[in-house]
Formats: C-alpha cells, structure tokens, sequence
C-alpha cells in the first residue's frame, strides 16, 4: 500500500521526484533485477535497536556497503545492535521488511528514532527508496531527502561506516 502522506508531505515541500513501479523487492539483490540504477543511487535501510532496548534508530548506508553492526555500533557509540523486530518496524515507520526507507519517519511522531545516514551518501546527487512500499522506488535529490527527514522533525547525524 502506498502511503500517501509520504507524498503529500513531498508535495508540500516541493520535492521533485520519479516514482518507478516494480515486482516486489526485498532485498538489494531483488531490486538489482530491477534495474534501476539508471535513475540512482539506492542505499541501504537498517532499523536497529541496541541490546537493552532503549535506542532506535534508522541507518541509511550507501548500497555498495556492508551492513556491518559491529562498525555501525562503534560510529553511534552503542551497545551492541540487532535487527529490530517486526513490530518495531509498525510502530515507528509503518512498514513491513522489504519496505523500510526513510520516508517512514513521518510516522515517527514521537521522534522515537535516531537517524543515522552513511557520510558517503552526500555524493550521491539522486537517491532511491521505497514509498513504504516496496514494489516501487522514488527517486529524488539526496539533499530533497535530507529535507523531507527533517522536516518530520528528526536530526540526522552523518557517520563513515
């Protein structure tokens, strides 16, 4: 289902983007099949949780990239992480796995989450993520992505991974 708040609020903010359909895409490998790095760069979305259940967060790092947690915690300065749970996903973004993508944050009302996004995606003009959906990716400026997170109210903060 696709979330029309999310693209409301890019109407609002006057966010130029292309949306592009596509067969359901879990993974980073689904979405290879796919094709779409014609239009540009997708990166990767982790949503973690330390050991004690006390922090959240989002991580968004660049898609050449391994998703390496030991690396990530030490950036945050955290405990150890772990893949947040099904439930964690509903509760702050509204999304199943397969569809995480920062455009969940408007969702996070309570600003539960803290945003992690990789430093190496600033070189990337234009970026991809699901519209909470994940059989289509919308495709936008990285610094109109960074505009669309913080105008739901969140901070980013950048870290090399």
């Amino acid at each position: 289902m696709m979330n029309k708040e999310i693209f409301e609020r890019l109407k609002e903010l006057e966010i130029e983007y292309k949306k592009v359909e596509h067969p359901a895409a879990f993974t980073m490998e689904d979405l290879a099949e796919h094709h779409l790095e014609e239009y540009g760069h997708i990166p990767k979305n982790l949503v973690l949780r330390d050991v004690k259940g006390t922090r959240n967060m989002l991580v968004v790092l660049h898609g050449d990239k391994r998703a390496d947690l030991r690396l990530i915690r030490d950036e945050i300065d955290s405990t150890k992480l772990s893949f947040a749970s099904d439930q964690r996903l509903e509760k702050y973004l509204k999304v199943e796995k397969g569809s995480v993508s920062p455009f969940g944050v408007i969702y996070d009302t309570e600003k539960e989450l803290e945003i992690y996004f990789d430093a190496d995606l600033k070189k990337e003009e234009t970026v991809g993520c699901h519209p909470n959906d994940n059989t289509a990716t919308v495709f936008l400026k990285f610094d109109d992505l960074v505009k669309y997170v913080k105008s739901c109210g969140h901070t980013i903060t950048y870290i090399k991974v």
